[in-house]
């Protein structure tokens, strides 16, 4: 039984498929629209040449695109800092003494955390936003240092 290239290359384009399933590769959907080009081209009844050219045009085209894209979108913050990755950041604390070496204890949501202070000024104690959770730490800034936001 001898197949016909439209049917190789629907049948790469669903291995291509399967392996971004299991290795999370966005880019092999982009190679997989190629593989459907050149299904598209077989079935038009055109050579193989022609069949391989769509398939890199498209394939190509489209990582291409979607590279660019992702590279030109702004980067998220670290989790730890990242207000929508831990619902922690921006929460405030206060803060009763701290300690020389710019640790303090804090009670906060019903437990004992130990804070650092992480601005350029002085501690000082009272309210203070945390802006990072490193474990069971917490880095945390004056609210009066806070610049405002626009």
């Amino acid at each position: 039984m001898e197949f016909q290239a439209s049917t190789l290359w629907w049948v790469l384009a669903g291995a291509l498929v399967i392996a971004e399933l299991l290795t999370g590769t966005f880019y092999l959907l982009m190679l997989a629209l190629g593989s459907v080009a050149a299904a598209i081209a077989a079935h038009a009844g055109v050579g193989s040449s022609v069949q391989f050219v769509a398939a890199a045009l498209v394939g190509g085209g489209a990582t291409a695109v979607w590279h660019f894209k992702r590279a030109r979108q702004p980067h998220s913050a670290p989790a730890a800092s990242n207000a929508d990755m831990n619902l922690d950041i921006g929460q405030t604390v206060q803060v009763p003494a701290w300690q020389p070496d710019g640790k303090a204890r804090v009670t906060y949501r019903g437990a004992t955390w130990t804070v650092r202070h992480v601005s350029h000024a002085a501690p000082v104690d009272g309210e203070h936003r945390i802006v990072a959770v490193h474990g069971n730490e917490l880095d945390v800034v004056p609210i009066a240092h806070l610049t405002p936001q626009a």
